[in-house]
């Protein structure tokens, strides 16, 4: 990139603070300048470029197809900086980290370990938003995002935390004798489902077993759907990590269970993490790696 191709700096802030705002007079005061500067360096600007960024003819001013291009990216450029500025100073750093997850990952397997993020770093204030709904990551809110999957999440960076393979779970006389042989025979069992998306729903839809299909299904909160299947109210699917104590003892079974890399990853806007995301960050990779 040829950097002296690019206009005056001052020139786009002027732009940008009149199509944030709609108007030169209130675009002036945004930047602390008369709205006689604002309108200078928007001409300027366009002599610039060459292009025409405002519609003059009617008494109002408006932005032309390509002025709505420009203020687009602006808005975008601007916002990275001052999202970069921000953690690079720590101007955020009081502001508490924030954490989306779903209910069930945040209850089995989160939260039981929350007190040694807390005793390493008690300085950091922490938000748990467990939700079903994919919150993304955004400026001055979501700081990570736990998902299950592999990604790609457009527009975000992520990482695989875990390998967390789903299997359908249950106790054995929920299951009956002989054991499901297929996917399809679990449809006459009665079955747990956490509200919303969450990690089974993938396995349920690649697997044909809808709540169309099902004879008798009961929806519940994430935090709910293992206490329920422990209790022998019903089947469910879930991660072996949420049941790993439960398998080991018999407790529970777990049938149809998949490999591969799917799992937890991290989810994150690109650039610099401020220094609570970075050291959550760090902390949850360790916890992951002590996770059988």
């Amino acid at each position: 990139m040829n950097w002296t191709d690019l206009p005056p700096l001052s020139a786009l802030r002027a732009f940008a603070a009149y199509a944030e705002t709609g108007s030169v007079a209130l675009a002036g005061e945004a930047l602390n300048v008369s709205h006689a500067a604002i309108s200078q360096q928007m001409r300027a600007l366009e002599r610039h470029m060459g292009v025409a960024l405002l519609d003059r003819s009617a008494r109002k001013l408006s932005l032309t197809s390509d002025g709505q291009a420009l203020a687009y990216a602006l808005q975008d450029g601007f916002a990275t900086i001052a999202d970069t500025v921000s953690a690079l100073t720590g101007a955020e750093d009081d502001r508490p980290l924030q954490v989306a997850c779903t209910p069930g990952f945040a209850a089995n397997w989160l939260m039981p370990r929350l007190a040694r993020f807390r005793a390493a770093h008690p300085d950091i204030e922490l938000m748990i938003h467990p939700s079903p709904a994919l919150t993304d990551p955004a400026a001055g809110g979501i700081d990570v995002a736990l998902r299950y999957g592999t990604g790609p999440w457009p527009g975000f960076e992520h990482a695989l935390l875990m390998a967390a393979p789903l299997a359908v779970v249950g106790r054995p006389e929920v299951f009956g004798d002989p054991l499901p042989g297929s996917p399809a025979e679990l449809t006459r069992l009665p079955w747990l489902q956490e509200l919303g998306t969450n990690e089974a729903s993938r396995w349920l839809a690649d697997h044909n077993v809808t709540e169309a299909r099902v004879t008798a299904v009961t929806h519940v909160p994430g935090n709910l759907v293992i206490d329920g299947i422990r209790n022998g109210q019903g089947i469910a699917v879930t991660t072996r990590l949420a049941v790993e104590e439960d398998l080991a003892s018999g407790r529970l079974i777990a049938l149809f269970e998949e490999r591969g890399d799917v799992g937890y990853c991290t989810v994150t806007r690109p650039g610099v993490p401020r220094p609570p995301l970075k050291a959550f960050l760090r902390w949850i990779r360790a916890e992951a790696r002590r996770t059988p």
